[in-house]
């Protein structure tokens, strides 16, 4: 029953990174024309509307999160290893409502080959993490912008820029 089991998740890590490369696809050449920041801005919501529900169903269970900083530290966790089988790899802030989670190995850039021309479109990859981030917190009560930023593959930045006020 154990191996049946890893084979159950790999098989699930594998149908969620098919659907993400296939939205992906589609958002760029789907039906409609869209512009490279009219696609980028669909996967964002996308990813909006995902994470605003699946952290309503994660934290279900828990107690609210006494501060900003916990509810960092539960999305760099908890949600990052529901989602990505990992946790994040660093979390910095200035304690003035700026947080960067750095992914070493993130998991939607990993298969992209480590060339310097694969780097353009990296932003497509990221889209749809960048929205499910900003869903979580608005749930969980933090308006923010997040954006993502890769110098080298598969490495990348998640920084979220909490509005205050």
């Amino acid at each position: 029953a154990e191996t049946g089991g890893r084979a159950g998740v790999m098989a699930e890590e594998a149908i969620f990174d098919f659907i993400h490369m296939e939205a992906v696809s589609y958002a760029f050449q789907g039906g409609e024309k869209m512009s490279e920041d009219e696609a980028i801005s669909k996967l964002e919501h996308m990813g909006f509307a995902t994470g605003y529900r699946l952290v309503e169903r994660l934290t279900r269970e828990s107690g609210r999160y006494k501060d900003e900083l916990d509810i960092m530290k539960y999305i760099c966790k908890d949600l990052w290893v529901t989602v990505y089988k990992k946790q994040i790899d660093n979390l910095r802030t200035n304690h003035q409502g700026v947080y960067v989670l750095h992914d070493n190995r993130f998991r939607f850039l990993s298969r992209m080959a480590a060339g310097k021309q694969y780097l353009q479109y990296a932003p497509r990859y990221l889209a749809f993490t960048c929205g499910l981030v900003r869903g979580c917190l608005a749930n969980l009560g933090v308006t923010c912008v997040v954006t993502a930023e890769v110098t080298q593959l598969p490495a990348c930045k998640f920084q979220i820029q909490v509005q205050r006020g």
